[in-house]
């Protein structure tokens, strides 16, 4: 009994980096929406940082080289996780506030 031949199949290929590496569009939103968190859009801009940040990083590893960018992915990332703590933070002390004043501190005239 004969076997019938193996199929060789090549490995990836992997498109060489390229000469002039370009800047990750996702990377540079992430650090533009962070910035943007901590003075006109505080939550909306935090959250947009950190997805766009994520992204960000995993095109860059994706692309092999052909990407840079890390560092404004990571500054992105920092600056929408401190402000989304801040901003829990806030929220916290609001509600602990809220139940440990008397209501008559308000400031509510019903």
């Amino acid at each position: 009994m004969t076997l019938p031949p193996r199929l060789e199949i090549p490995p990836a290929a992997v498109p060489p980096p390229s000469i002039n590496p370009k800047d990750s569009p996702l990377a540079l939103t992430s650090l533009i929406t962070g910035i943007l968190g901590w003075t006109i859009l505080p939550l909306l801009g935090s959250i947009t940082a950190i997805i766009t940040g994520h992204l960000g990083k995993k095109e860059i590893k994706e692309s092999h080289g052909a990407l840079t960018g890390d560092g404004m992915a990571t500054t992105g990332l920092i600056l929408g996780y401190i402000q989304i703590g801040f901003i829990v933070l806030s929220l916290i002390a609001v509600i602990i506030l809220l139940l440990v004043l008397p209501k008559s501190t308000w400031g509510l005239s019903l």
